[in-house]
């Protein structure tokens, strides 16, 4: 990102004495922050894991379902869900982009992916004692760490099923010479260094909100929307590629989020019709959208929006 003056994302950057850590792989941190991002998001139980992705994979594992998911999504998702062992499905939903959505409902509980929204008491607003929410600790995510992911629920069972599978296989327990091997399971779990970043980061979370929120009211007064997303400000405009090369001559970073899946590489068989999807896919764009972003260089933002618009 040095290239360019306005960035699309902040990434805070923290000095680390890895002799801190009593455990360099899974230290004390490690449940700290599993404990204190359940008590934020209202969980009882939580699991981290190496990546969000990972923790989708574990949920879907052995399933044998079609995994219906929007087609304006990150790749991942869709590959995630056949690497688990299962079919993918597409439906036409962009407006869930830098919210959470219902990955699965398996009719006594659902997966909710919340890999880009963190909120107080969320769990508990949104979700029953039986459900899985997920949560993603990639840089650029609201909190952001070197990756990592995190699974919540107020099921004590399935939690503790991540946590074996996560580590190996293993009997769960703080201590490994109390653990032994149960099941064939996958070295999934997130590690010391993983842990603090997200921990400090979560610290600042309210106030990251805090800021991101009179960005979005300044966006949103002035463009007309109603957006409201603390992860990404998106607009549609008529020519992409055009506005995008604008807004960089102008020293302002913008990005695409996202692709459609339905119709390309892998999944392009031609069985899906999603109008609404197509169209966000060409038309859809990211303003800077960070807790960093001054007045000014909100002003000058929403400059550079306007005088493309008044060009087309």
């Amino acid at each position: 990102y040095g290239a360019y003056l306005i960035n699309l994302f902040h990434i805070p950057d923290y000095k680390i004495n890895t002799a801190d850590f009593n455990h360099l792989l899974h230290g004390d941190i490690v449940f700290e922050f599993e404990e204190k991002l359940c008590n934020y998001v209202g969980a009882k139980y939580g699991c981290s894991v190496s990546s969000a992705t990972n923790a989708i994979f574990l949920s879907l594992l052995g399933k044998n379902i079609t995994v219906e998911i929007p087609s304006v999504i990150p790749a991942v998702v869709g590959n995630v869900a056949i690497t688990s062992g299962n079919k993918v499905a597409f439906r036409d939903d962009a407006k869930w982009v830098g919210g959470s959505y219902t990955l699965h409902d398996f009719g006594d509980y659902k997966i909710i992916d919340s890999a880009q929204k963190v909120e107080r008491d969320q769990f508990s607003k949104e979700a029953n004692d039986d459900d899985l929410m997920i949560f993603s600790f990639y840089p650029t995510k609201p909190i952001g760490s070197c990756d990592g992911g995190m699974v919540v629920s107020n099921n004590f069972e399935k939690i503790k099923w991540f946590k074996e599978a996560a580590f190996n296989g293993m009997t769960f327990s703080k201590d490994n010479w109390d653990r032994s091997l149960k099941f064939p399971g996958y070295k999934m779990h997130m590690n010391s260094l993983q842990a603090f970043l997200a921990n400090e980061n979560l610290k600042k979370l309210d106030d990251k909100n805090k800021a991101l929120k009179k960005v979005c009211d300044a966006y949103n007064s002035h463009l007309g929307l109603v957006n409201n997303s603390r992860h990404l400000y998106r607009i549609n405009v008529k020519n992409r590629t055009s506005f995008i090369k604008s807004m960089k001559n102008a020293g302002i970073q913008t990005g695409i989020h996202y692709d459609t899946l339905h119709n390309k590489g892998l999944h392009a068989d031609g069985q899906f019709y999603l109008p609404e999807s197509d169209h966000d896919s060409r038309t859809t764009v990211s303003l800077p959208f960070n807790e960093k972003l001054t007045p000014n260089e909100v002003e000058r933002i929403l400059k550079g929006v306007d005088e493309y618009a008044h060009r087309c």
